[in-house]
């Protein structure tokens, strides 16, 4: 264990102080990059009307959205880990400007998909090197950098009920070109953060065989069986929330319109309630964690969050509103936690790390949106809001994760 804290000590110049200015800005960022994903999601009941689309075709969508850029995240992690290429972060954000401008041109559910595809690439390049810059920012703060920088991409999330009634509901598919506005925002901030990011990157260099000496001791660590049991068990339990989250983001709103009678309009009250207070639980998660541990943020984030899960869809319409919004706030509460987990498991691979946490366990829940999807055309939207409740229940699991104490947090 001994072989983290010494791989810590090696950057410490590099960490020695938390700048706030980097992380609010890469906090900015995170929320324009993830405010351009939450764009197709808005547009579901948009594009299920006027594209005729069935429930399985929503959730291919979020399929190719999340797998793309799920997929991707940890072999551009791997990649930038021997070699970070600050210049791919504003050219990452210009493949999502492409996408933007696709999916409010596109004619057809197949040009959508080809956009959509846009949009996860520019996502996978931006958020292993995003993790990165705030590593280094951190200080040694690692949940509390995290969490300000999680909420950035959790808040641009919340926004996409926001977007559905005021400008997709009004402005059709074509509301989607205001999505250009994020990206060229994006590519501002990011030129700006890219000096001070290649100087990290030198510093970084100059301690190179400092690096490599604990390097190898930290691989040890990481290779060890009970570290690679502990690291599978993580993306296990961030693919059963991120199936849960898929079904509240992505269906929610059908099921409210249909079992609640509830206008399209309506229906995105609920899901905004239940993502903005993953804003508020993402941020607390990450600032509790510095001083609880990270292992005890996680088992409470998916655990806690099993009871209001479960009494969910049996609630009448006026107590949905508070059950939701907590229910928001306790299961995002592990979000940035399970990332900083992620990177005390492998602290020679930050980049990797940052992308088996947000990435590929993400596209393992992205399946989730396809089954849940083709489930409910199947057996109806009720039955699967019903079964998809027992998801926080997998939580129980995560007591079997070693203790971050004994890391040296």
């Amino acid at each position: 264990m001994a072989s983290i804290a010494k791989f810590q000590k090696t950057s410490a110049s590099v960490q020695a102080i938390t700048v706030l200015p980097v992380l609010l800005a890469i906090s900015l960022v995170h929320m324009l990059n993830d405010s351009m994903q939450a764009v197709v999601p808005a547009m579901y009941p948009i594009l299920e009307k006027s594209l005729n689309l069935s429930y399985v075709q929503v959730g291919w969508i979020g399929f190719m959205l999340n797998m793309t850029s799920s997929v991707m995240q940890p072999v551009v992690g791997a990649y930038s880990d021997r070699r970070p290429l600050p210049m791919m972060l504003p050219i990452g954000m210009g493949l999502s400007l492409i996408g933007m401008v696709g999916i409010a041109l596109a004619p057809q559910f197949w040009y959508l998909l080809f956009a959509v595809v846009f949009i996860g690439l520019g996502s996978a390049i931006f958020h292993p090197e995003g993790s990165r810059i705030v590593y280094f920012a951190s200080g040694g703060r690692r949940g509390f950098a995290q969490s300000v920088y999680q909420v950035g991409g959790n808040a641009g999330s919340s926004l996409a009920p926001l977007m559905t009634i005021f400008i997709f509901v009004p402005f059709g598919q074509f509301g989607a070109i205001w999505g250009t506005l994020f990206a060229g925002m994006a590519i501002a901030v990011l030129l700006g953060l890219v000096p001070w990011y290649k100087k990290k990157l030198a510093q970084w260099e100059l301690e190179r065989e400092k690096r490599l000496a604990s390097k190898t001791l930290a691989a040890e660590h990481a290779n060890h069986p009970r570290m690679k049991f502990a690291l599978g068990l993580l993306i296990f339990l961030v693919f059963a929330r991120s199936w849960y989250h898929s079904g509240i983001s992505s269906y929610y709103q059908f099921y409210l319109e249909h079992d609640y009678g509830l206008s399209v309009r309506q229906a995105q009250i609920p899901v905004f309630l239940f993502l903005a207070a993953g804003v508020l639980g993402t941020y607390f998660g990450g600032v509790l964690a510095d001083r609880f541990g990270l292992k005890n943020m996680i088992v409470f984030s998916i655990t806690g969050a099993a009871p209001f899960a479960l009494a969910l869809p049996h609630l009448p319409l006026m107590l949905v509103y508070p059950v939701i919004a907590l229910l928001g706030f306790i299961i995002l509460s592990g979000f940035s936690v399970a990332v900083v987990y992620a990177q005390f498991l492998m602290p020679a691979k930050v980049g990797m790390a940052s992308g088996l946490t947000t990435g590929l366990a993400f596209g393992m829940g992205a399946i989730g949106a396809v089954a849940l999807g083709k489930a409910a055309d199947v057996f109806g939207l009720s039955s699967v809001m019903f079964y998809c409740s027992f998801l926080p229940l997998v939580g129980l699991s995560a007591i079997f994760l070693p203790s971050d104490r004994k890391l040296g947090v």
